[in-house]
């Protein structure tokens, strides 16, 4: 296989390590977009969250909760923007699921998750929820 995040997680590859457990790995991002931007990594690879069972992703959300609370401690960030790119049109530049922390800070000129996307839909709501509950 050739993906790179198994090669980290193998130590075939270097990275800069911040956690480790049976389940995850956690590296600072190597184009980081804030202080202490980290990645979190399942070992078990996968592409998307569709690809993991819900103990697996507990597992996964529990290492992300672990590294929060080390950058929080750490860097005294003020707090986090925590996502996921899901899919390539979403920027998924690597096929293995990976959870971004990004450390906030007062008058870092970051934006909300809201500022990713800006197309709000041409349906109502309540269109909208019958096409997914249909």
């Amino acid at each position: 296989m050739d993906c790179i995040f198994c090669q980290i997680i193998k130590k075939e590859k270097a990275a800069h390590l911040l956690y480790e457990d049976d389940f995850a790995l956690a590296v600072l991002d190597i184009f980081p977009r804030a202080k202490g931007h980290t990645l979190v990594l399942p070992k078990k690879h996968g592409e998307t969250i569709l690809d993991f069972s819900g103990q697996e992703l507990g597992n996964l959300f529990e290492a992300v909760k672990k590294v929060t609370a080390l950058l929080k401690e750490k860097l005294k960030a003020d707090g986090f923007t925590i996502g996921i790119n899901h899919g390539k049109v979403s920027g998924q530049a690597i096929d293995h699921l990976h959870i971004h922390i990004l450390p906030r800070f007062e008058n870092d000129k970051g934006g909300s998750i809201h500022s990713v996307v800006n197309q709000p839909p041409a349906e109502s709501l309540e269109e909208i929820r019958k096409i997914i509950l249909s």
